[in-house]
């Protein structure tokens, strides 16, 4: 089961929670480092997808199929509102998303396969890991300097607040983009992240034309993509350019395809 995941949202939500006092009604209506959201848009989003988690809406086939246009027009239901109101949604939905998440790390629900609309099937457990992925991604790379524009910092991120973010990652890197992301891989391609939140993985072609790359433990390939584990959470998720941040050993033109196409939301 994924108790790390369940810590890690802990951690990274408390860190935010600090964060939050400091912030001014000024500083609340900055453009955040997230392409045409404030830094009240990004809270916003944490909120929504809270109270989502503890109250599911019903489905309503009008709204985007596409996870970051989802995303957009929950936070656009929000821009009416005042800050304290967004705040006093993310107070209340988030410690309620946390104990959701703490009960289905209990089987037998922990391994149900629940659908994420636009992401992908899970095991029920990893939801903990998505909500660490998204509060740490957000609060480091879309509100904090140097990347967004708060200028307040926090101790820097440990293995305990990165690997679960990861183990995420790569759960949902065969599936969140399909088709788009498969055909870029004709071989073997390793992923050596390194530093907190280590680990190494292998990415591996689809067996057929309707299968789905999968990754798998260990280095099992001589092309290969280095990178910090913290490094990925961001050029992963196209909040910086991967070239920037990776080194690639072996045939570079096997990788390239794959690292130009990657976006993890």
């Amino acid at each position: 089961m994924t108790g790390a995941g369940i810590a890690a949202a802990r951690s990274s939500t408390a860190q935010l929670a600090e964060i939050v006092p400091q912030v001014d009604d000024v500083q609340w209506e900055l453009p955040s480092a997230c392409d045409g959201w404030r830094i009240i848009d990004v809270v916003a989003h944490l909120a929504a997808l809270a109270s989502e988690a503890v109250d599911p809406p019903p489905p309503d086939p009008s709204l985007p199929k596409n996870r970051e246009r989802y995303h957009d027009v929950r936070v656009d239901e929000r821009r009416g509102w005042s800050h304290e109101d967004v705040l006093d949604e993310w107070r209340r939905s988030s410690p309620r998303q946390l104990d959701l998440l703490v009960a289905a790390q209990e089987p037998p629900r922990a391994g149900e396969p629940v659908e994420v609309p636009g992401l992908g099937t899970y095991p029920r457990h990893l939801l903990a890991n998505t909500m660490a992925f998204n509060v740490f991604c957000h609060l480091r790379n879309d509100m904090l300097a140097p990347g967004g524009p708060l200028p307040f910092t926090l101790p820097e991120p440990a293995d305990d607040q990165v690997a679960p973010a990861v183990e995420f990652m790569l759960a949902g890197l065969p599936q969140m983009q399909g088709p788009e992301l498969t055909v870029t891989v004709n071989r073997p391609i390793v992923l050596d992240l390194t530093g907190p939140g280590a680990t190494t993985v292998t990415v591996r072609p689809a067996n057929g034309p309707t299968g789905q790359l999968t990754v798998t433990p260990g280095a099992d390939a001589t092309t290969q993509v280095h990178s910090t584990a913290l490094d990925f959470i961001a050029w992963a998720t196209t909040r910086k350019p991967w070239r920037d941040y990776c080194i690639i050993t072996g045939d570079a033109s096997a990788a390239t395809p794959f690292l130009d196409c990657l976006n993890i939301i």
